[in-house]
């Protein structure tokens, strides 16, 4: 019998993503940093102090041995001819102060034989400033132990007894290796007990100056979703920055939020009847059943259908420049190229046919600080706005001022008058004899890039008819 195929094995769900791991908090890092710190400072400080307690004990425990040698020396006397030494009590009592060290003594006559105490060899460094006649220590071994040893010498000068007789006192080490540990270990329970102090000190004044940030995040939960209103800076001044820049960084957010909503709303407010027009006439070629009215029909749905993508393509094109003047960082431009990319797009003799466009341009560079394809938005609308709105001929061109720069497009009219000119570059804002072809968004463009670039629009008479100038700050052509 057929064994059952086996079941299908069930697929696997993906497990869950886990959450990236949480960088240590910024407490954390200054306590860490701060107990390196302290740790690097008592290692340091435990050499300081074991190199102080050896150099301590050494001076100490040196003396000791010196006043032994002074006091075996000075009971020293020549008796018949022949140094005789009554070993005093005092010697002893001093090198008795390291109890458990082991002592030896040596006492030698001018030619180096041993008078009394241990055969105790010097090394020949001592010998050779032994010849000096100044006490030398020096460092040997003493029944297996190491041990310091001074040798003193003594001159006598007598009629039965001339030479100089050497006093050699030795002690082994322990009791200045324990005085060596024991300043050492003081030294680092004092250290210890001060660094947990400063860790205590310093974790407090740490939550103390980190108060801010806390008080920061406090207020943005607190906020409503939609405020993008500057926080208030009134913070120490290593927290401002970070103030500062989050609202900067909010002010463009809420500026595109701005774009984002004024798009939405301009859509929807300002679709509505182009598109209600164009169903109308649609509706009316389609029910005329006469060939001449349907031809005007259809004529009108043409330019109706041509309005509503003017206004189309100006709505997008004021989103766009909104979002590159936040997005796209400001670069050197030369505006007379602005200019002549304008010129050479020849989207001008599609607009107006026939009309003559000149430049006005000269052979210097005109650098300021901008994005080239906003500039190149707000150029075209100037240049589009003098072609439906003005009269012939139209001259594009640039110029240089001491302090700032104009990008310019200048025609042969009278231009807008009274209210109107004050009202130009609103949004939407258009003169009846428009008569629809605008979407009155062309000048505002041209206001967006300019104040998004620290310029403005300037509106008014030129040398030979109304004119539009986009002023930007200048700077030097070496900034490209």
């Amino acid at each position: 019998m057929a064994k059952p195929p086996p079941p299908h094995p069930m697929p696997a769900h993906p497990a869950p993503p886990h959450p990236a791991p949480l960088a240590p908090s910024l407490v954390s890092r200054v306590v860490v940093a701060v107990m390196s710190l302290l740790l690097v400072g008592g290692i340091l400080v435990a050499l300081a102090a074991f190199t102080y307690g050896r150099i301590a004990a050494r001076q100490t425990y040196d003396r000791l041995l010196m006043g032994a040698a002074n006091d075996i020396a000075e009971s020293i006397d020549v008796v018949d001819g022949a140094p005789l030494a009554d070993l005093p009590v005092s010697a002893f009592a001093l090198l008795a102060l390291a109890p458990r060290d082991r002592i030896a003594y040596a006492l030698r006559g001018p030619d180096g034989t041993l008078l009394t105490g241990h055969d105790v060899a010097l090394p020949p460094q001592a010998l050779r400033r032994q010849a000096s006649g100044q006490a030398v220590f020096f460092d040997a071994m003493l029944n297996g132990e190491r041990a310091r040893f001074v040798t003193l010498p003594r001159r006598f000068a007598e009629r039965d007894y001339s030479g100089t007789v050497t006093v050699t006192v030795g002690q082994t080490i322990a009791a200045r290796n324990a005085m060596a540990l024991g300043l050492t270990r003081d030294a680092l329970i004092a250290a210890t007990l001060a660094g947990l102090v400063l860790m205590a000190i310093a974790y407090v004044v740490i939550r103390s100056a980190l108060h801010p940030l806390r008080e920061i995040a406090d207020g943005l939960l607190a906020r409503d979703p939609y405020d993008l209103t500057p926080m208030a800076t009134n913070v120490p001044s290593e927290v401002a920055v970070m103030i500062v820049a989050m609202n900067r960084f909010m002010t463009r957010l809420d500026r595109q939020f701005n774009a984002m909503r004024n798009l939405i709303s301009d859509t929807a407010h300002q679709l509505r009847t182009p598109v209600a027009a164009i169903r109308a006439q649609a509706e009316l070629a389609v029910q005329d059943g006469d060939e001449a009215q349907r031809k005007i029909a259809l004529e009108r749905l043409v330019a109706r259908t041509r309005s509503l993508g003017n206004l189309l393509d100006q709505m997008l094109s004021r989103a766009m420049v909104i979002h590159r003047t936040d997005s796209a960082p400001p670069e050197a431009i030369d505006l007379r190229m602005i200019a002549l990319e304008v010129i050479e797009s020849r989207d001008h003799e599609l607009l107006a046919p026939g009309v003559e466009v000149g430049l006005v341009i000269g052979p210097d560079e005109v650098i300021v600080m901008g994005d080239e394809i906003s500039l190149g938005e707000a150029a075209k609308n100037m240049l589009s706005n003098a072609l439906r709105h003005g009269q012939a001929p139209v001259r594009i061109g640039v110029t240089a001022r001491a302090d700032h720069a104009e990008l310019w497009v200048e025609d042969a009219g009278p231009g807008p008058q009274g209210d109107l000119l004050a009202r130009m570059g609103r949004r939407f804002e258009r003169s009846a004899a428009s008569r629809g072809r605008s979407a009155g968004l062309g000048l505002s463009i041209v206001r967006s890039v300019a104040e998004a670039f620290g310029g403005q629009m300037a509106l008014g008479r030129g040398e030979r008819g109304f004119r539009v100038s986009l002023i930007l700050p200048a700077v030097s052509g070496e900034a490209n």
